[in-house]
C-alpha cells in the first residue's frame, strides 16, 4: 500500500481518513437556519442562536457558527468603509449620463434569485425594458 500510495503521490493518510456525515440533528437545525436566514438575512450567529434556544434547541454560539460558515451564509449589514473603492479598484462610468431614453429596447437591465422550493430551488429571471 506505501508504494502505490508513493507511485501516485497520494498521502496514506488520505486514503484511511472516512468524512463523518452530519447528524440529523445537524441537518434539522441547518435548514432551521436556512429558513430564518432567507426571513432575516441580517441575523448574525448570536441573534441565530438566541432565535434556536427560544425554538427550543438546546445550541451554543459555535456549533450555530460553524453550521452556518458550512452552509457559507453570513450576515448582510453594511461593512465598514464601503463607499470608498479598494486600491487599484476599476472604476466604470455610468453610461446612461445625458441620455435620453424615449424607446424600447434602448436600455435593458437584469435581475436573478433563487426561489426556495419543498423539492429543491429554482432561479427566477428578471429582465427589464425600460
Amino acid at each position: 500500500m506505501r508504494r502505490q500510495c508513493q507511485l501516485l503521490g497520494v498521502n496514506r493518510s488520505g486514503l484511511y481518513y472516512q468524512a463523518v456525515e452530519e447528524s440529523v440533528e445537524n441537518l434539522h437545525l441547518m435548514r432551521l437556519l436556512d429558513e430564518q436566514y432567507t426571513r432575516c438575512p441580517f441575523y448574525g450567529v448570536l441573534r441565530m442562536t438566541a432565535w434556536l434556544q427560544q425554538q427550543g434547541y438546546s445550541v451554543n454560539a459555535k456549533r450555530v457558527r460553524r453550521l452556518l460558515r458550512q452552509m457559507g451564509l453570513m450576515a448582510v449589514y453594511p461593512k465598514p468603509r464601503l463607499s470608498q473603492p479598494g486600491v487599484g479598484a476599476q472604476l466604470y462610468p455610468y453610461l446612461l449620463t445625458g441620455r435620453t431614453i424615449d424607446r424600447s429596447d434602448q436600455v435593458w437591465s437584469t435581475d436573478i434569485t433563487y426561489v426556495r422550493l419543498s423539492q429543491g430551488f429554482v432561479y427566477l429571471v428578471a429582465i427589464m425594458d425600460w
